[in-house]
């Protein structure tokens, strides 16, 4: 029974040593030194105050692109044990004793030394040598830009990894199919490339690019499968729903659990949520949910309360209205009602309340039990110190004379009654009879007498002068077809009023609400929102001093300083080498030239090369002059500050194309032996200077040695690149 134990139990194991030797070379390359400098780098200034917020479980927006590399850097200083207290204000700051550098560092140096042997296997996969494979590995190993980005608290080698990462397990897929459905590594590939994908694109949405390519790729092979007569329907049907499943489905699950892990580890409010819904707000512990903790759900006729501008721009604000009137003449000799103004004001403050009237009765208090206002009910607007209405007429506004002017009515005993009658269209309703709820409800009021829409005005700088205190204005808007979120409003506080008279009013408006609703909202309601705001948000795009065009990046004609010693010429900046580029440069080139000269004499039944090894050279420019184009070619469209950075992952691409080419010409371009011998003394050539220049510009990847002003000198190969030099 037990006779098995008299052999040795054996366990016999492929090692490829050359994986093995490119993933220690590229662990050494990037973990070197990780600690230095013990400065802050660049954006490690940006992304570092997400790291204490996530530390802090305080909620952010970051409109850069989804959650998912924060949390990883997060990570990093959770393991690290940071608490989140730095203040990130300055590049060049020397970081506390309680920051663990090296722990946050760590991440985006690990994915950038897997890159190396990432880069190895994709040629491996696309049919090409094992010295091909090997030389596109040591590009990605000596490739000054790439160990820079990967050396510090940034997200671009992270970015990369899980883009090599996609490619290779769809190229192992791929090169897969033809084991069944039953085949464990046939779903492991398949499942790990749309993982790969959503983790792409809940890096940053350049992700998306590369996504969007593996999608097309697929659908091609498919495309193929189709034609296949040994498959049958039901089979082409289950390859069709497997690749659905793990290249749609799972990335989308995946995407939507960024989120869901982000929101449920910020659920403190913070200095970023003011951009939020009400709703959104009221979610979040502390600030707003703090000051609207037991309001009541419904507005009710007799209802205090406060209405916040959905539209949050140019800032969040509330309309307001205070004693002070509309001058009687404007700068430009237009005249006004010279009734009470109405503003827009961006603070909280007790000229915010407005009670909610019904016209056909005088009390201001609610009545019991409460009359529910509902969508389309007529209300007036008091209001809450001045008690007056909320009105607007046929005057033009001060900024926007297009516009109706709105007002607090005053009666001056002439000939310009009150039109103060409004009526409530909620604009989110589920039903025509819904009633009007706290922070939930987004409405619009619509004058009775003008059909003029209440909104902030969407004049550019819309701030009232002097005379009204620099508050937005606020206008009565002729009603269009369609809504603009400047029309739209919602309650954000709310307390049942119970005091008739005016002095007592005043003091109840400054007492806090008493009764218990809870307004949670649903994580997708949230999702949704938060995903809206990192769309839309756009930050003021500002000329930076080291951003610069999509045509600068390709020739290398800028730089990035990301460092600089506060006494030594030591310094770091953001700069390739320069042999790689301009190789990377031609072999697109060749590639293009070779590829438009195969298919003319295709045409022409002229076969240069045998037809798998035509099928090859496709594929490979399928995806590395494919993943180039993807990569790059969208910025030139795209409307923001751009930095050298952005190219890095189009770069990566056009690297392993050098191989794919110099193998290419090698196998059948070389014909003689003469001339394969003076190709690969070349290469032997070509290989030292890459190497060569990857040294001479080290001191300023790695931040040290220090460097002297002439060898600063030295380094700036062009007249574009902004080394420093201290003046001495």
């Amino acid at each position: 029974m037990l006779g098995f134990l008299k052999n040795p139990v054996v366990v016999t194991a492929e090692i490829n040593m050359n994986l093995v030797a490119l993933t220690v070379m590229g662990l050494i390359s990037r973990l070197w030194g990780l600690s230095y400098p013990r400065a802050v780098v660049f954006d490690e200034v940006y992304y570092g105050q997400f790291v204490s917020l996530y530390m802090k479980r305080i909620f952010f927006v970051d409109d850069s692109g989804p959650p998912f590399g924060h949390m990883l850097l997060a990570l990093g200083g959770y393991v690290g044990g940071f608490d989140g207290n730095f203040l990130w204000n300055r590049i060049g700051a020397e970081y506390s004793t309680n920051v663990p550098v090296w722990s946050l560092r760590l991440l985006p140096a690990l994915a950038g030394a897997l890159c190396v042997p990432l880069a190895y296997q994709i040629l491996v996969e696309l049919q090409f040598s094992h010295c091909a494979a090997l030389g596109a590995a040591l590009l990605i190993l000596s490739e000054n830009s790439l160990i820079t980005q990967s050396r510090f608290m940034l997200l671009e080698s992270i970015l990369i990894f899980f883009i090599l990462l996609a490619v290779l397990s769809y190229l192992k897929f791929y090169n897969l199919q033809r084991h069944s459905f039953s085949s464990g590594s046939w779903w492991f590939w398949l499942l790990l490339t749309g993982v790969a994908c959503s983790c792409a694109v809940g890096v940053k949405y350049m992700g998306l690019f590369t996504y969007v390519l593996l999608l097309a790729i697929a659908g091609l092979h498919f495309w193929q499968m189709i034609g296949d007569q040994n498959l049958s329907n039901v089979s082409l049907i289950c390859h069709f729903l497997a690749r659905g499943l793990a290249l749609v489905i799972i990335p989308v699950a995946m995407y939507l659990s960024f989120f869901y892990i982000h929101l449920t580890l910020l659920y403190r409010s913070g200095p970023h949520d003011q951009i939020m819904t009400s709703a959104f707000q009221a979610s979040l512990e502390g600030g707003l949910a703090r000051i609207t903790q037991g309001q009541p759900l419904e507005v009710s006729y007799g209802s205090q309360i406060t209405l916040r501008n959905v539209l949050g721009k140019p800032m969040q604000c509330w309309l307001h209205s205070h004693t002070n009137t509309y001058p009687i003449r404007y700068e430009n000799g237009r005249g006004s009602s010279h009734q009470q103004q109405v503003t827009c004001y961006p603070f909280k403050d007790v000229n915010n309340w407005w009670i909610v009237k019904d016209p056909g009765m005088q009390q201001l208090v609610v009545s019991n039990p409460p009359r529910p206002v509902r969508h389309g009910h007529v209300v007036q607007l008091v209001h809450g110190i001045t008690t007056r209405y909320l009105n607007t007429h046929d005057v033009a506004a001060p900024l926007s004379p297009h516009s109706q002017e709105v007002s607090c009515y005053i009666d001056y005993n002439i000939s310009m009654p009150a039109q103060n009658l409004w009526r409530v269209e909620i604009v989110n309703r589920e039903s025509d009879t819904e009633v009007w709820k706290t922070i939930l409800s987004e409405v619009r009021f619509v004058h009775v007498n003008t059909s003029a829409v209440l909104k902030v005005s969407g004049f550019i700088g819309a701030s009232l002068p002097e005379w009204g205190y620099r508050q937005l204005e606020v206008v009565g808007e002729k009603l269009s077809k369609g809504y603009h979120q400047s029309m739209v409003w919602n309650v954000e506080e709310h307390r049942y009023g119970k005091s008739q008279e005016q002095k007592e009013r005043e003091v109840e408006l400054h007492s806090p609400t008493q009764m218990d609703i809870s307004k949670n909202l649903s994580f997708m309601a949230k999702f949704t929102e938060l995903q809206w705001k990192i769309l839309t948000l756009k930050n003021e795009d500002t000329e930076h001093k080291y951003s610069s065009s999509a045509l600068d990046w390709v020739t290398m004609d800028t730089n990035i300083a990301y460092w600089l010693h506060p006494t030594s010429g030591a310094q770091i900046h953001l700069l390739g080498n320069i042999v790689t580029w301009a190789s990377a440069n031609v072999a697109a080139v060749v590639y293009m030239c070779l590829s438009l000269w195969y298919l003319i004499r295709r045409r022409r039944k002229i076969y240069d090369i045998p037809e798998d090894k035509w099928q090859l050279w496709v594929s490979a420019g399928g995806i590395c002059v494919g993943g180039w184009a993807v990569n790059y070619l969208p910025f030139f469209l795209m409307e923001k500050t751009l930095f050298l950075y952005h190219y890095l992952p189009a770069l990566t691409f056009q690297i392993l194309l050098i191989p794919i080419v110099l193998q290419h010409l090698s196998d059948h371009l070389c014909r003689s032996l003469l001339l394969k011998s003076m190709f690969s003394a070349l290469i032997v050539a070509w290989i030292s200077s890459v190497y060569r220049v990857y040294c001479t510009f080290s001191p300023v990847t790695y931040g040290e040695p220090s460097l002297s002003v002439a060898e600063l000198k030295e380094l700036r190969w062009k007249d574009s690149w902004n080394i420093l030099i201290r003046k001495q």
